[in-house]
């Protein structure tokens, strides 16, 4: 019989971490969490689920994060989660009869219906959303980037389509939001400094692009409220990204030019 283990990074989860760890708790073999500083809960709350607990406080992003706490996992399949999210038992059912098949050839991804400010999104470019995250641990592990990490996917591999969603509560107020997404823009620009060429007019198409995208395109208006607030935050958030490159441009130019 093929085992399975959960793979967690983790920061002041614990406001979520008790719910996603009861979602996956007593039909996996083994939960790794890796925690990167936590100063609230969350650590106690693992240890009522875990005895699987490491901590890395030197950040290098969230890539490099997966990484090392996939190094803790010794089972057979690697199921990879967030503390806010929660499986459901469609999803359960689903990944236990895939790793019955013991294939240890091909990955899975997992359609992602996402919770934010008290209602799920089913629209606006958030559904579907399908990512991988159940694949063979000797077969592949994460990227390097420091946002938006994914899965590497070796060549000639398949991916198949798990049913049931993976429930992922994520924003409860505007001030999580901010929270979440300025690490994100830190990083995004992070990475780009130096590489990528910005602007003012650069930072205000891309934002406006952004809510057309995800608004009109992507059927955000479908979603009512919720759908108009989202389209215009990750308006803002896609210009700020721009904008901090460019400052960060301009900054350099001055500091040589003094």
């Amino acid at each position: 019989m093929s085992t399975i283990g959960i793979l967690l990074i983790t920061k002041n989860a614990g406001k979520t971490l008790r719910e996603c760890l009861e979602s996956v708790s007593g039909w996996t073999d083994d939960i790794a969490i890796l925690d990167s500083g936590s100063t609230d809960d969350t650590l106690s709350i693992a240890r009522e689920y875990t005895s699987n607990i490491q901590s890395k406080h030197d950040w290098e992003g969230f890539g490099i994060q997966r990484q090392v706490a996939q190094t803790y996992l010794t089972t057979d399949w690697v199921l990879a989660i967030d503390s806010d999210e929660v499986v459901s038992d469609q999803l359960k059912n689903s990944i236990q009869n895939v790793i019955k098949q013991s294939d240890l050839n091909t990955c899975y991804s997992i359609n992602r219906l996402t919770w934010a400010f008290g209602k799920f999104i089913r629209h606006s470019g958030w559904y579907p959303d399908r990512i991988v995250r159940l694949y063979p641990r000797t077969l592949t592990t994460y990227n390097d980037a420091q946002v938006h990490e994914k899965v590497e996917l070796p060549k000639g591999h398949k991916v198949i389509e798990l049913e049931g969603d993976l429930l992922h509560f994520t924003i409860d107020s505007l001030s999580q939001y901010t929270s979440k997404t300025n690490l994100y823009i830190k990083s995004w620009a992070d990475q780009r400094e130096g590489k990528k060429r910005s602007s003012l007019g650069k930072a205000i198409s891309h934002a406006f692009f952004r809510f057309i995208k995800m608004y009109i395109l992507k059927l955000g208006f479908l979603d009512g409220k919720h759908g108009l607030l989202l389209a215009i935050l990750s308006a803002n958030t896609v210009f700020t990204r721009y904008a901090d490159l460019w400052v960060r441009e301009e900054s350099k130019k001055d500091k040589a030019q003094s």
